[in-house]
């Protein structure tokens, strides 16, 4: 199939952008157009003003400032997994980018069209919920900041007024010397996940976790944080009947229902694959693994 006819725009500023938001009806955003450009082929989205965002000035790269990571909204997906600076700052990332897709996907793919697209199955939503990032968004008005935990209003909705566009976004980061792990089931590699998790975990001095994060993809309309786990893992010494019973709060979860899975099925992969993760990410704080 055809896209429907549209009007394309090319503004180079940010402000120029936001100004077509602001005047335009109907109009989408073109970033990686990884999700968007199949969207329009099938006819699943119908724009009458197409907004491209590929020269818009300063709207990707990668800056660390302060132990906070800041990544432009249009870094694409394959820059941000070759980066020497999130491979030793943010290694989660890292790990996750290698389901995302294909490499041909991810060298046009970028972070802010993954977040903005809210797939609750995309990797980098996942991660970005594990690691408590913050949006930047700019509008009208100026700039706002947005928490990961509020920028899902539902299914693939993200708290964005038709006017404003994610510029970036901010990662405050664990101690270097943290575990993680990134784990997905998929039917194939590359597929979107039926469920992901993703953990990291910070032992102190005497060996018991003192942080620990565990989310999970696939499972509802956005990412879920099981804090119930995390609760249950703080303070504790890690041992291997700590995250069996950890990750067995998973199997209490609200989950949904496709046809890819049903819901008991995505709330035991749930458990099996948390379970999995927070040993590896154990074994990578004690330097037992790579």
């Amino acid at each position: 199939m055809k896209p429907a006819g549209f009007a394309y725009h090319d503004p180079q500023t940010v402000a120029e952008a936001v100004a077509l938001l602001g005047r335009l009806e109907n109009a989408r955003l073109l970033a990686g157009g990884q999700s968007l450009m199949p969207m329009l082929a099938m006819r699943v989205a119908f724009p009458d003003h197409l907004i491209d965002l590929n020269r818009v000035e300063g709207l990707d790269g990668i800056t660390m400032d302060q132990g906070v990571l800041r990544v432009g909204a249009m870094t694409r997906q394959r820059s941000i997994e070759r980066s020497a600076t999130i491979r030793e700052a943010c290694p989660l990332m890292t790990e996750a980018l290698t389901h995302v897709g294909h490499l041909q996907t991810r060298n046009r793919g970028t972070i802010g069209g993954s977040l903005c697209h809210l797939d609750p199955s995309a990797e980098l939503v996942t991660v970005a919920a594990a690691l408590d990032a913050t949006i930047e968004v700019a509008g009208p008005e100026g700039q706002r900041d947005v928490a990961i935990a509020d920028f899902p209003l539902g299914f693939m909705t993200p708290a964005l007024a038709p006017e404003e566009m994610v510029v970036a976004i901010r990662i405050p980061l664990w101690p270097r010397e943290h575990g993680y792990s990134f784990m997905e089931f998929a039917r194939r590699h590359g597929d979107y996940a039926i469920v992901s998790a993703a953990t990291l975990l910070v032992l102190d001095s005497a060996g018991r976790i003192a942080r620990a994060s565990l989310t999970l993809g696939g499972v509802g309309a956005a990412p879920l944080r099981v804090t119930t786990a995390e609760t249950a893992l703080v303070g504790e010494a890690p041992t291997p009947a700590l995250f069996r019973a950890a990750a067995a709060c998973c199997e209490g979860i609200e989950a949904m229902e496709d046809p890819q899975a049903p819901a008991w099925y995505r709330r035991r992969l749930a458990a099996v694959l948390s379970r999995r993760a927070l040993e590896r990410a154990w074994a990578r704080a004690t330097g037992e693994a790579a």
